[in-house]
């Protein structure tokens, strides 16, 4: 299998990415004695043709991302936009909208994010979300995929990073995560 890990990080001083950086290099960790591996960091600069063919050649396309402002940071967002390309990802132009036109059928992708929220906030009609979980608030990223013809892995997040931060236990559970959705 052939994996491509993205992180989508975008320096704040308010945020300075190393859980996003450690959780980065644990999937590269974790992929690397079994799997070829690429990986692009955004913020060192992205060539839209490159980052094409890396997404060509992968058969399983990771993304770790913080979450901000309830998305992805506006960096991984270009990147979305300028990579996702008429007649390169998708063809559009079918019979049913979204439907049939993807050019990337056959390749898996995975979101493993980092939230400052914590996760009783999620799934409770009472709490902030609404009973929504992570899914459902990265759902127009899901779609993008979607319309490219690709399949999604179940999201993996942290939680309450910022106050309760668990490094051990995050990296511990995303290698569950793994080995549940993707390494089975």
């Amino acid at each position: 299998m052939n994996v491509l890990i993205i992180n989508g990080h975008e320096y704040y001083e308010h945020s300075k990415g190393r859980l996003n950086d450690t959780m980065f290099e644990e999937l590269i960790h974790l992929f690397q004695s079994d799997f070829q591996v690429e990986t692009s960091v955004l913020k060192e600069g992205f060539d839209k043709e490159e980052e094409q063919n890396k997404v060509f050649w992968a058969d399983l396309i990771i993304y770790q991302t913080p979450i901000y402002n309830y998305s992805v940071p506006a960096l991984f967002k270009k990147y979305i936009d300028v990579t996702h390309e008429h007649g390169v990802y998708f063809s559009g132009g079918t019979k049913e909208y979204g439907i049939g036109g993807g050019l990337l059928g056959g390749k898996r992708y995975m979101f493993s994010t980092t939230w400052n929220a914590p996760e009783r906030a999620f799934h409770d009609k009472d709490q902030f979300f609404e009973g929504k979980g992570v899914d459902d608030i990265l759902f127009h990223l899901h779609l993008s995929h979607k319309y490219a013809g690709m399949t999604r892995v179940d999201t993996f997040s942290c939680f309450d990073v910022k106050k309760h931060p668990d490094i051990e236990q995050y990296r511990k559970n995303l290698a569950d995560h793994l080995r549940k959705h993707v390494l089975s």
